[in-house]
C-alpha cells in the first residue's frame, strides 16, 4: 500500500493547534475538579457541607448562585515534566470541550460569591446564618445527678 492509497485510521482526528497559552501552561485546570452540589436550604444541608470541608484538599464555592464542591486532585495523565496530557488522543469529552478563553491561566480571578476553605469557615457562616447557639444541639447534654432517697422517699 502506498502513501497515496492508504486510508486514514478512523481513530485519527484533527486536533486543535496548541495555543501560546497552552505552551506556557502548567496544567492548572488538570489539578482539580469541581462538581455542582445542591444549594443548601437548612441546617442539615450546611452541616453536610461542613463535613465535606473536614476533608483534605476540598473547598466549597458559590459562583453565580450555584454551589460547587472543589476537589484538588491532579489528573493522573498530567505530566509533571512538560505539563502535557499523557492521554490526549483518548481524553474525556469534558477535556475536549475545555476552551482556553477564560481558562485558569488566561482568565480573571474567580470572584466567588462565597469560598469556604475549611469546616471552621463554614461553622462561622452557620453561626451568622442560624444564630450563635447553632451548635448547642451537638453538645452532649449534662446528666442530672440522681439523689438517693432516704427511707424510701
Amino acid at each position: 500500500m502506498t502513501a497515496k492509497t492508504a486510508k486514514k485510521s478512523p481513530v485519527a482526528k484533527k486536533t486543535k493547534k496548541v495555543t501560546r497559552a497552552c505552551q506556557n501552561c502548567n496544567g492548572k485546570c488538570c489539578r482539580y475538579f469541581a462538581l455542582p452540589i445542591e444549594t443548601p436550604e437548612d441546617w442539615d444541608d450546611f452541616d453536610d457541607i461542613r463535613w465535606y470541608l473536614c476533608h483534605e484538599n476540598v473547598t466549597v464555592f458559590v459562583e453565580d448562585g450555584d454551589w460547587y464542591l472543589n476537589v484538588k486532585n491532579k489528573c493522573r495523565y498530567l505530566s509533571e515534566k512538560d505539563f502535557r496530557c499523557g492521554n490526549y488522543d483518548l481524553r474525556p469529552h469534558i477535556c475536549r470541550k475545555y476552551d482556553t478563553d477564560g481558562c485558569d491561566l488566561t482568565g480573571d480571578d474567580y470572584g466567588y460569591e462565597l469560598h469556604f476553605l475549611d469546616d471552621k469557615q463554614m461553622e462561622e457562616y452557620m453561626r451568622i446564618k442560624f444564630g450563635p447557639n447553632v451548635f448547642e444541639k451537638l453538645e452532649p447534654k449534662k446528666k442530672k445527678k440522681k439523689t438517693k432517697k432516704k427511707n424510701g422517699r
